[in-house]
This record gives C-alpha cells, structure tokens and sequence, in this order.
C-alpha cells in the first residue's frame, strides 16, 4: 500500500471516529504495524492536518487546516457524488462552463459523459484528465502549478486566459461558508482564478456539502 493510501485510509477512519482514534485502533483498521501508522502520523501533523496525543491522533477540524487534494477527494464521497448529480442538471447541451480546481467540482466533471457539444474550461488537473474520456471540447487554463496545491493552475497565464472567455456557468467550491453567507478557503491564488471565473460567467454554482457550513477560513472568496 502507498503512502498517500495509508494517510487517505487514516483521515477516513479519523472521520468515522469523530475525529479521534488510537494509534492501535488504526494499525488495526488498515493491517499495518503501530510504527507504521505513528510515522504516517508524523507527515500529517507536519502538514498541519492532524495532533498527535499520547497514543493517539486528533483530526485538526481547523477551518483553516490545509488538506492535499487527494485526500479531499476521498472525503464525503457520496455527498460529492450526489452534488454533481444535481449540478450536471443545470447544463444544457452548447453551454461553455467554468470548472474550478475544487475536488467537487472533479465530481461533476465525471458526469459529462451524456454531453457532446459542451466547451469546458478548467484549472484542475484531475478535471483535465478525467475530461479526457468524453467527447466535449475541454481547454485548460494554462498557468503554473499552484506551489501549495498541485493539482491546481494559477496565476497570471491562467488569468489571462479566463477573461478572454464568456462562459454560460461556473461551477466552483470552496473550503467553508460562514453564518453570514460568505464562502472562504485557505489557497488564496485559487480564490482570485474563481473571482475571474464568477465575473465571466452568466450564471454562478456554489457546490457545498453540509460539512463547510457556518465555518470560517483564511481568505474571502465572495
């Protein structure tokens, strides 16, 4: 098993344990030895996503706690799956939409495959490639590989590009929503890619499961 592998599993089991299991209890769940899991836990805690305790580990529900986008992915699938779902509703054949780089918004890419004269433009990777399978039109927005999320393309070239297109939709998530309304997430050049998105797009679609709700991250996106 691969190390991205054993961390996705041990976030999984972290999320099913309200957020607390031992380092036993883990080793058990996933057939590896307890020194195993404690060096896993170790890149966690240095990435920021989990606390380690006396034998055991805490899953930081942090608003603004940065989670690798393969491991997002892995997280609340089904509420994801049932999002796109509803979303791909809202398209009609010809539309051109804006994907962001979110890994929801990688859901909704996976439910193309009715579509054949959709123009698709995203800055998400795994969109890209998941895209590959059907037959819509799909442009990437070029640019750099974002340094702290690299599954994502962002800065000046990806700008340029986004404000040379109108779009029908945008389809974009983000990490929380507060009380008052107002979306945050903690990358802040992925924010400014879905600003110019929003501002070039004739309709806007926020994809939000209930676990962002009447939370708080570092950046403002809307």
């Amino acid at each position: 098993m691969f190390n991205e592998e054993r961390e996705t599993q041990i976030l999984n089991i972290l999320q099913e344990n309200n957020y607390y299991a031992t380092v036993e209890y883990i080793a058990q769940c996933i057939h590896i030895s307890p020194s195993s899991v404690r060096r896993d836990l170790n890149k966690l805690e240095q990435k920021g996503i989990v606390k380690r305790s006396y034998g055991g580990v805490s899953l930081l529900r942090g608003d603004r706690s940065i989670v690798p986008f393969a491991m997002r992915t892995h997280r609340n699938i089904d509420l994801k799956k049932s999002i796109a779902r509803k979303a791909v509703s809202l398209i009609k054949e010809g539309d051109v939409i804006f994907i962001d780089g979110s890994s929801t918004a990688y859901f909704l890419s996976e439910y193309l495959s009715g579509f054949e004269k959709l123009k698709v433009i995203t800055n998400g990777i795994d969109a890209l490639t998941s895209l590959t399978k059907y037959r819509v039109d799909v442009y990437s927005t070029g640019g750099m590989l974002s340094p702290p999320n690299r599954a994502v393309l962002v800065g000046n070239f990806a700008q340029e590009m986004i404000n040379s297109v109108h779009a029908d939709i945008v389809f974009f998530s983000s990490q929380t929503i507060d009380a008052d309304g107002v979306i945050y997430d903690c990358y802040e050049e992925e924010n400014r890619i879905r600003q110019l998105m929003m501002k070039n797009s004739s309709r806007k679609v926020f994809l939000c499961d209930s676990t962002k709700l009447s939370q708080q991250s570092t950046f403002k996106l809307c």
